[in-house]
């Protein structure tokens, strides 16, 4: 319906035609550069950086979570305050002078929000610490995702608490657990956390004190009658379920005032001080009197939450939680009140330009994604229309305004300039998987372009090759489809039993509306179900709440999960896999629905809140860390069972992403990346020499046979994970070994250890294995112990860095010029050996970055500069002039770049499978993008190889015309076609302009 049509008052229609028309001319981002903020990297150590982000060609800085988080979070995303930015990394004076410097240097800012889940630990949340005071009575109540009838009816109207180092009762008994008075307030404290005790529940600790009180003050005494006034007033506050708000509203109201009225009393009467005192030691408890502590324990249990031993999280917890994170409690974003109390500041900062765009974090947690993003626009759209009224018309208008514009909006939904914000979401893509095209956002983060890059990158022709070669060394053959199966089972199991508990429990209620299907038992719909999840093909499905059926994608993936479950179970009874089918598959009819229809949709809702969680902990989470056959692919975001892709389907996949996610991100390292992308490229040039690699592996093994040990009655490491550690070595090899990089080698080989949960992981680390690990790798790295092992390394390891590094510059070309938004994650400018979190998150040296960019440009680009790149020393500056001149002309051409077309270039001859190229063009501007896919024997740092011209010779591509390349500022002119030699003998890589002045 076009605005025309529908009524609106002057100037509520002028100013929701002034925001389209903003909407319209928004600017994507041009470049993006990741900054990790936490204590010790500040908004002021972000202002600072500013002019450099600026000279490089970033056009936005894009934040890790600034909102508060738990205090000495050095990542941000345990929220804990969504609408106060974090005081660790600066006040609201800092960043608003880190967003004026943005501004001064024509940059904006895109901000990481996290509407999944909050922080609850150590009593820092104040929402979920009301929760637990007040259990249903709290306002906050509805904020968390909280299963308050569980299938264990001791923990009906409970939250479980998984907090304890040890079982309750042992953790009661030892003194960890002590009651404490603030202020009129009582908490019981364990260790750092406090643990709120529920008011009405006061009553058990004053009337431990009164009998003393009763024995000592005459009976008419005033502070005495006010003690006991104050008793019976906390003791007279209703518990359990509150019939309505009113009631809800009352006690709270008589709590507060009679938490008041106790810090007084004991603020003015020392005898009743001294009392309740007396009483508290007493409910306590004296260690080695297990009877001492009855009265707490009885306290305890009267509480809206149950206290446990962490242990028992996996099978009992009964609020969701961000993957198996106990201190990471999930929201309910599908609720308008959750949504409106953690979107305020976001919202704010909208209104008054400070932030350009969004990265939505896990939006596969959300209830519905497709409306939460509909809602954060929605939210954005009216921010911008508040900003252009408040600043023209009386601010006590703007309520009826906004109404009306909320009208309107509602009418116009499928409007596509209905955009106020670049949006972004962190959604992992299955092979094949594509991104629903009605969400209202404008792509993914990038891991999708991560996962092309990794694929063409590795030599897809080699796969039976690494098979043997993973098989013989390791000893392991399992298909990795079949070890990813086993992995989300095992994470069923042992991490989110509870959760599939829970569900099983909906899914038990629906069946018992059919007398056809009524009989089947909780375990084999659990069995099924657990069986179904384990073989889904994709993260989750997407059925909205307000979706009839599930789109043709979802009913594929659904269809597959069935057949797979029911192929691997062929014992079970199929007629327990068609329910889940037909109720997995189920269309609603029109109108209001049934209670059994609302029971159904609950269930598929909830199913698509857990089988992501499932994949992302069984695939990235164990299963990356067990299948070791090429590393390079073990990333976010890829499937490691697919060793590489053709070039013919990423040239599609890149030209999907231009017609249709044009301002989609391209990622290539993040914070949570298990390698940096150049310590990736080392490990994919492996690919192409087989036969050496295999070689090579199997002279180490002999030659550090002597440094393993006996754990257990057998050899340690094992050899799958020394086949893990010479791939890590070799990704990571710094040039020059120390202490620190040991260390860093070892904390990486213990965390994959415990990740694959195989010989250890985080519950029950195995310290003897794990020490034997230690030692390994510390013996192996010392010179005086291995000299033999590190000589021979080295000269392999100089070969993969110089093929890694050729790829390296390789996927900054195609990051900077294929179709998105380039992102670097911090340092990344330079080559960064990084692995996995937290060793991605080191300082950067920023001024050396600042320092040899400042330098480049000082220099001329020609042969004298490019000549410089031909040795090891120089490959930092090497990856900064690709990314800083790519960048310079895509800040120059920004139009082009935003709409240019996508056409894939053959070529042809003897090394044309060996290289990717593509051009895009739009009117007069046209470029063209060369580089390697394998360099082995054709590139080395300095271009091409003297084997490698004979080939490049005689291997060519279309060109016609005068061009010029960035890289070199080489100009070449051809009539038809152009040997390959003629443009990467100096340069490995190259992208030629032609048009508009370069």
């Amino acid at each position: 319906m076009p605005i025309e049509d529908v009524v609106l008052r002057r100037p509520v229609r002028k100013v929701v035609d002034q925001v389209r028309r903003l909407n319209a001319a928004r600017e994507t981002p041009r470049a993006t550069y990741r900054l990790q903020f936490h204590r010790e990297f500040t908004f002021a150590d972000a202002t600072k950086l500013v002019p450099y982000l600026r000279d490089l060609g970033i056009s936005h800085l894009y934040a890790s979570p600034i909102t508060r988080a738990v205090p000495g979070s050095m990542h941000g995303y345990d929220v804990i305050d969504q609408n106060e930015l974090n005081p660790e990394i600066g006040t609201r004076a800092e960043f608003d002078r880190l967003v004026a410097t943005l501004h001064r240097n024509g940059m904006g800012l895109i901000v990481d929000i996290v509407p999944n889940h909050m922080g609850i630990a150590n009593g820092f949340n104040p929402w979920w610490q009301d929760v637990l005071e007040n259990g249903r009575f709290s306002p906050f109540v509805t904020f968390f995702d909280i299963d308050w009838q569980p299938l264990k009816r001791e923990l009906w109207h409970k939250v479980l608490l998984p907090v304890l180092g040890d079982q309750y009762g042992i953790v009661l008994e030892r003194g960890e657990l002590r009651l404490v008075e603030t202020d009129g307030w009582f908490t019981v404290h364990y260790y750092e956390t406090p643990l709120p005790i529920a008011p009405p529940t006061y009553g058990l600790i004053l009337r431990e004190a009164l009998p003393a009180l009763e024995g000592a003050l005459d009976g008419a005494d005033l502070a005495l009658l006010e003690f006991q006034s104050i008793l019976a007033g906390f003791e007279r506050l209703p518990m359990g379920l509150p019939a309505d708000d009113i009631e809800i509203n009352e006690r709270l109201r008589e709590q507060t005032i009679g938490k008041e009225r106790l810090r007084r009393l004991l603020a003015e009467h020392p005898p009743i001080r001294a009392a309740l005192d007396e009483a508290i030691a007493r409910i306590n408890g004296a260690v080695g009197d297990p009877a001492s502590f009855d009265a707490l324990d009885r306290l305890l249990d009267a509480q809206s939450y149950r206290l446990a031993f962490w242990r028992v999280a996996a099978e009992e917890i009964n609020y969701r939680r961000f993957f198996a994170i106990n201190d990471l409690a999930a929201i309910r974003q599908e609720i308008p009140a959750v949504f409106s109390a953690t979107h305020r500041l976001l919202m704010e900062l909208i209104e008054v330009g400070a932030v350009d765009g969004v990265r939505v974090d896990h939006p596969d947690g959300l209830w519905d994604p497709r409306g939460y993003f509909d809602d954060l626009q929605r939210a954005a759209f009216v921010a911008r229309c508040r900003a252009i009224w408040i600043a023209e018309q009386p601010a006590d208008t703007w309520p009826e305004a906004e109404q009306e514009i909320l009208a309107w909006w509602s009418a116009q939904a499928d409007l596509p300039d209905l955009r106020s914000v670049y949006l972004v979401v962190e959604k992992i893509l299955a092979h094949g998987e594509m991104l629903p095209t009605d969400w209202r956002v404008d792509g993914t983060v990038g891991y999708d372009f991560l996962s092309e890059v990794n694929g063409l990158q590795v030599d897809s022709r080699q796969q039976k090759a690494f098979d043997r070669i993973y098989a013989g060394f390791s000893g392991e053959e399992t298909r990795f489809a079949d070890m990813t199966w086993e992995t989300r089972n095992l994470i069923m199991r042992v991490a989110l039993t509870s959760e599939v508990n829970v569900l099983t429990n909906v899914l038990n209620t629906v069946s018992e509306h059919d007398r056809r299907t009524r009989d089947f038992t909780f375990n084999d719909l659990r069995n099924a179900m657990r069986s179904v999840i384990a073989s889904f093909p994709i993260y989750r499905t997407y059925r909205g709440v307000n979706e009839r059926e599930l789109r043709p994608p979802d009913r594929a993936a659904v269809q597959a999960a069935i057949r797979e479950a029911m192929r691997r179970n062929p014992a079970q009874d199929r007629s327990v896999f068609e329910f889940l089918r037909q109720t997995m598959l189920a269309a609603f009819p029109a109108g209001e629905p049934s209670d059994q229809d609302q029971e159904r949709l609950r269930f598929l809702l909830k199913l698509q809140q857990l089988t992501g969680p499932v994949m992302a902990k069984g695939l990235e989470d164990t299963a990356f860390y067990r299948f070791n056959r090429m590393t390079a692919l073990n990333e976010v975001g890829c499937e490691p069972g697919h060793f590489g892709f053709p070039a013919d389907e990423i040239h599609a996949a890149f030209q999907r992403r231009q017609q249709t996610w044009p301002a989609a991100m391209l990622g290539s390292s993040t914070h949570d990346t298990k390698r940096s992308e150049d310590v990736r490229t080392r490990i994919a040039a492996l690919s192409q020499y087989p036969r050496d690699w295999r070689m090579a592996i199997n002279r180490w093994a002999r030659l550090n046979r002597s440094h393993r040990s006996r754990v257990d009655g057998f050899a340690a490491p094992v050899r799958a994970d020394e086949y893990l550690l010479y791939q890590t070595l070799l990704g990571s090899w710094p040039g020059e070994i120390d202490d620190a990089y040991a260390d860093r080698i070892v904390q990486y080989m213990i965390k994959a250890l415990r990740e694959a949960q195989e010989r250890s992981n985080w519950s029950n680390p195995n310290v003897a294995y794990e020490q034997a690990v230690e030692r390994f790798v510390r013996a192996i790295l010392e010179p005086a112990r291995s000299s033999g092992f590190l000589d021979d390394f080295v000269q392999v390891q100089r070969r993969v860095a110089e093929d890694g590094f050729v790829g390296s510059l390789a996927a900054a070309v195609l990051k900077a010029t294929s179709p998105g938004v380039p992102d670097y994650y911090q340092g990344a400018e330079f080559i960064d050996l990084s692995l996995v979190d937290p060793d991605n998150r080191r300082p950067v040296d920023f001024e050396a970055r600042r320092s040899a960019l400042k330098r480049l440009r000082a220099r001329k680009i020609g042969p004298t500069l490019i000549s410089e790149f031909g040795t090891g020393t120089a490959d930092d500056l090497a990856k900064l002039h690709v990314i800083a001149n790519l960048l310079q002309y895509r800040n120059s051409h920004v139009g082009f770049m935003a709409t240019a077309g996508y056409e894939p270039i053959t070529l042809a001859g003897p090394a044309a499978d060996a290289l990717f190229a593509f051009g895009r063009a739009d009117g007069s501007t046209r470029f063209i993008s060369i580089v390697p896919l394998r360099s082995d024997g054709l590139f080395g740092r300095g271009g091409a190889t003297e084997t490698g011209i004979s080939a490049l010779q005689t291997t060519t591509m279309p060109l016609s015309g005068a061009w010029t390349n960035l890289l070199t500022r080489e100009v070449v002119e051809r009539n038809g076609t152009i040997a390959i030699a003629d443009l990467l003998d100096s340069f490995p890589v190259a992208v030629l302009v032609q048009g508009e002045s370069e």
